[in-house]
């Protein structure tokens, strides 16, 4: 016996009806699926008798009895026709569904039958917990032997980065697996950030630093505006205005070590919609360097050339300090505050 609020999702105007159908589906899923395929069936009943009806139109035209209200209330009988005609006999549509569909509710046999298994609610769940072993403070023992004995102990043979650089080739040794390791995740050539990194920091020999000289380890010149929550140091730079080189003040975003750095540079551009079309170029550096240069990451007006001519040698390793502007210092501007 049916539930009599969900008998009301038979009505057309009664939408409590197809609440409390959502709700019994939860609690009698075979009574739901019978009541949700014999909605199905009226749908399609209804589709069938609107077609009729679009046949028969062509020999109302002209008559004074034909208006939108009265195509309107025409509809409106229709839908309830089908609703009533799906849950008698109706086609036998909804009863192929149920017999189809049933087979798929859990605990439910072929004849829509509740298993012995079947739970209708969370309450017939099973919610207690199984007992504790008693062995188990002693297997937690072994488990804490196992990992003292095995503990391996921290490598000592992993020389770490200088806060400065001497030479081009020291930088690219030190710096190009960890911007591999980056663009692994990223996309981004690791040779043109390395690349960016030298114009930044003049190979390493020109890092950014605090005023009592701590290291900042910021390989790509970003500013610590107002949004940024980190450790920063304060420089004198070089910017660009109206094309006219001046001497500056500015915070700097420090970081614990290079690494930091890299990730960093990558989420600047991630978080900001202006460079979406330079990230949209990951795999054309020569075009992301350009393209960098446009969206106004630096005020440096050749800053895309020069990220392109250290890059596009043979090797990074065989670049000299003396070639062109590859020697800067850190005064190209840096990405500009957002």
């Amino acid at each position: 016996m049916q539930d009599y609020q969900l008998q009301q999702a038979r009505v057309y105007t009664d939408f409590s009806g197809l609440n409390a159908l959502k709700h019994s589906a939860g609690d009698d899923k075979q009574a739901a699926l019978e009541e949700v395929a014999r909605q199905f069936e009226s749908i399609f009943l209804s589709e069938m008798l609107k077609s009729m009806r679009k046949a028969g139109d062509v020999f109302a035209e002209g008559n004074y009895m034909n208006s939108n209200q009265s195509e309107m209330y025409r509809d409106m009988f229709d839908s309830q026709l089908s609703l009533t005609m799906a849950g008698g006999q109706g086609t036998g549509l909804a009863d192929a569904l149920v017999r189809q569909l049933g087979k798929n509710i859990p605990s439910i046999d072929q004849d829509g039958n509740p298993l012995a298994s079947h739970k209708k609610a969370l309450t017939d769940y099973e919610r207690s917990l199984p007992p504790i072993s008693q062995r188990l403070p002693e297997r937690v023992d072994e488990v804490v032997e196992v990992v003292a004995n095995n503990t391996v102990a921290p490598t000592t043979d992993i020389p770490e980065l200088p806060e400065q650089f001497e030479s081009p080739e020291q930088f690219v040794s030190a710096l190009l697996p960890v911007a591999e390791k980056i663009a692994a995740d990223t996309g981004i050539n690791p040779k043109l950030m390395v690349a960016q990194a030298a114009l930044e920091t003049g190979w390493g020999r020109h890092m950014i630093k605090g005023d009592a000289r701590e290291p900042s380890y910021n390989l790509f010149g970003i500013k610590a505006d107002s949004r940024w929550q980190g450790d920063s140091v304060t420089i004198t730079t070089t910017e660009f205005r109206e094309g006219v080189p001046m001497k500056e003040r500015a915070n700097f975003r420090a970081y614990p070590d290079y690494e930091s750095s890299f990730r960093d540079y990558v989420a600047f551009l991630e978080s900001n919609p202006r460079y979406r079309d330079v990230l949209a170029s990951a795999d054309q550096p020569d075009v992301f360097a350009r393209k960098l240069q446009e969206a106004g990451y630096a005020t440096d007006p050749q800053y895309g050339d020069k990220i392109n001519r250290i890059m596009n040698r043979d090797s990074l390793m065989t670049l000299s300090m003396g070639s062109g502007s590859m020697g800067n210092k850190a005064t190209n501007g840096g990405a500009e505050e957002q």
